[in-house]
């Protein structure tokens, strides 16, 4: 059976950062890379926040940059994933979904986050065009144009008034007849003069025009949640913010995590409660999200990952 010293499981700032300072730590790292080489970042059109780049870069681009770093220092990248985890004895006894099973002596988990979406056909025809799960990641690209934020929590108030600074306007659809965020953050939004709140609204559907080989957004069909009225909305930009998905399923009672499934790791650490076993990245970063988060606590894995093996 094959034995190597440290597998990461996932790609995306975080795993890849992870294997550039195992590999350059002289330990043997395969990478399984998931269903979404690469992760969330490959969905976006161009990154301007991540340090290094004045020009800003696409985010496959830079996604690749990251994934042929790593090749450069040894990193074996290996495509599906991995289906179970045994942690009863170490090295871990890993099952691959291609490759069977093999022993490994470290883990990373750098699975990342999924958006939440509201899980409309036309969500997935417009990602990249239009829809977004980041605010913070995508804003900048509507500046003085019209957009939407669904939700109704302190994440949506937060996208609303940040996106409000550098938009013309911005609709929260909200499908209750109130906000769940803290109170701070809603007098935020209801002081905000370009912010119009649409209470118990839904949305039907979004509608757009193709563009060369994208399709681009135009506007969003909404109904009220009582009356079933319907409403059209012009708009360049849909942000969904109702949560994320951490990506952890398959460590449920293996790892501890919080009530959404984010991985608990130790202060200052990315070690979890499994000695040999560490995360980074969205899985365990329920705050930030964003890529230069996850490269660091990448390095910070692949730092401890090495000091963990030199241990033994």
């Amino acid at each position: 059976m094959e034995h190597i010293e440290c597998l990461i499981i996932g790609s995306g700032p975080a795993g890849y950062t992870a294997a550039i300072y195992t590999c350059r730590a002289d330990v043997k790292t395969v990478i399984y890379e998931g269903i979404q080489p690469g992760g969330q970042l490959t969905q976006t059109t161009e990154i301007e926040n991540f340090p290094g780049y004045p020009k800003g870069i696409n985010g496959p681009e830079m996604m690749d940059d990251l994934r042929q770093q790593a090749e450069r220092f040894g990193a074996e990248m290996r495509m599906g994933e991995i289906t179970a985890v045994d942690v009863s004895q170490r090295p871990f006894r890993v099952t691959t979904e291609y490759d069977g099973d093999l022993l490994a002596d470290t883990i990373i988990v750098a699975t990342g986050a999924s958006a939440r979406y509201l899980g409309l056909p036309s969500e997935d025809a417009f990602k990249g065009g239009g829809v977004s799960g980041c605010a913070t990641c995508d804003g900048f690209f509507y500046k003085g144009k019209d957009v939407a934020v669904v939700g109704g929590g302190d994440t949506a108030c937060e996208d609303a008034t940040y996106l409000a600074k550098i938009c013309n306007k911005v609709y929260l659809i909200v499908r209750r007849d109130e906000l769940r965020a803290s109170k701070a953050m809603q007098h935020r939004v209801l002081n905000t003069p370009n912010i119009e709140v649409l209470w118990k609204h839904q949305t039907k559907e979004l509608f757009g025009e193709q563009q060369g080989f994208m399709k681009k957004l135009k506007g969003a069909v909404l109904y009220h949640s009582d009356t079933k009225v319907e409403r059209t909305i012009i708009i360049d930009g849909f942000f969904v913010a109702i949560g994320h998905l951490p990506n952890t399923m398959i460590f449920k009672g293996i790892l501890d995590m919080d009530a959404d499934g984010y991985l608990v790791t130790k202060p200052k650490s990315t070690a979890t409660n499994v000695e040999g076993i560490f995360a980074c990245g969205d899985c365990q970063d329920r705050t930030y999200r964003q890529a230069i988060v996850a490269a660091g606590t990448g390095a910070m894995a692949g730092i401890e990952v090495e000091r963990f093996l030199l241990r033994q």
